[in-house]
Formats: structure tokens, sequence, C-alpha cells
């Protein structure tokens, strides 16, 4: 059975075993990033490394599993220069690297409005991405010139699939993986091997309660039925 079903990051929680446990129940478990205990990701990235579940999570063995960071685009728009930028996020993927154990390790990351960039994004996600033995992706939240991102050397494209349709866009992927952010089966439209199944954001968003976690994986396991075989 193909694993496929993971998430982009963030929690509701506020208790570290809680959000880990759940974490390890999706097919490739991720970081947790529990905002409620600081790690909004333009906060963690100031202090590089350091996240509420980081040490919890690493005392499991991984075949495949998802880390993520803030990408330099968000830095750069957020007041950040491109060295400082690419500087921070190499001490804090360091960090979060160090010690895990795991067969194949997906590094995400997380650009939500990559849509209002003016610059060459894709040289420094490339020298980012160089300096990590990764399964490269990115996760953005906004609309875009899908063309851009598809036409890029990242491994796995994340997009909110439940509110932009990038069909007419993705037939031309170039071996791109979609992770496809889904609220219900039908946002779900060209689904192929190497694909995973999120939601559309992280369930740390304030429209989620730690009570919303566990009925939302059912949901996210009961789509991915569909395309596990």
């Amino acid at each position: 059975m193909r694993k496929i079903v993971t998430q982009v990051g963030s929690l509701p929680f506020t208790d570290v075993n809680q959000a880990v446990e759940y974490s390890l129940k999706h097919d490739i478990p991720f970081l947790p990033e529990l905002p409620k205990l600081g790690d909004a990701m333009l906060e963690y990235i100031k202090h590089p490394g350091k996240m509420s579940c980081l040490s919890e999570f690493k005392k499991h063995d991984f075949d495949t599993v998802k880390i993520q960071c803030v990408g330099p685009t968000t830095l750069v728009l957020s007041g950040y220069s491109e060295d400082a930028a690419i500087e921070k996020i190499c001490e804090h993927v360091t960090v979060l690297m160090d010690g895990l154990r795991a067969k194949e390790t997906i590094l995400f990351l997380d650009e939500p409005a990559l849509g209002q960039v003016g610059f060459d994004y894709k040289k420094i996600w490339n020298a980012l991405f160089s300096s990590f033995k990764v399964t490269s992706g990115v996760h953005t939240c906004g609309n875009m010139n899908w063309d851009e991102i598809l036409d890029s050397s990242i491994d796995i494209i994340s997009f909110d699939a439940s509110q932009f349709d990038i069909t007419k866009y993705s037939k031309y992927r170039s071996g791109k993986r979609i992770a496809w952010g889904v609220e219900r089966k039908g946002d779900i439209r060209d689904f192929r091997e190497g694909d995973l199944i999120t939601l559309p954001c992280g369930m740390g968003s304030p429209v989620y309660k730690p009570e919303d976690c566990e009925k939302k994986l059912k949901e996210l396991k009961e789509i991915a039925c569909a395309y596990e075989n």
C-alpha cells in the first residue's frame, strides 16, 4: 500500500505528546508545529531549531518523514535579506535533521505568498535544497503563475486544491509530484503515482480546534482509499 497521507505541519495542540502521537498516525509523519507554543513560522526562525515537538519527535524511527520550514521568499518579503534568509533556514533545517532517523526525509519550504514575488526565488530554493540530502517540496497557499513553479527543480508541489484548479498546467508537470490540499475527493483532478494528499492548510489555523484533528485525519484517509492501490 502506498504512503500518501500527510499534512502541512501546524497543529492546534498545546500538548507535545498528543501532537506527536497524532502525527504518527499519518502515512508520512510530519514534524508538528504548535503555533500556540510559539512555533509560528516567523517566530521559530528567530531561534533556529527551537521547536516544541522536535525532541519528542526524534525519539522515533521513520521510513519516510516530512519536515518543513518557512521559505526564503517569505522571509525576504518579511524584511530579511536574501543572505540572511538562507543562513537562518540552513541553521534551522540543520538542527531539525541532526539525529532525525529516517530512510527518506521530505523537506517542504512554506511559501504562502509566492505569487507576490518579483525576484528569482527558484535560484534561492536550489541553493538551499542542494545543502541537504532531502526530497524537495514547496507549499504555497495562494494563486500564482503555476507554469513557473511547475518548471522548477522542486520534487513535490503542495497547494490548496480545494481553491485552485491547476490541471490545465499540471499535465505539463515535468515529473513533479503534487501534494493535493483537499476538503473532499472532488478536489483531486489529476492524481498520479507518487502524489500525496493533505489538508489545504495546517491544522494550526484558527479555524481548527484540537478535537477537529482526528475527524480531519479520518476524512483524509477515506479520500486516500480511492488512490492507494
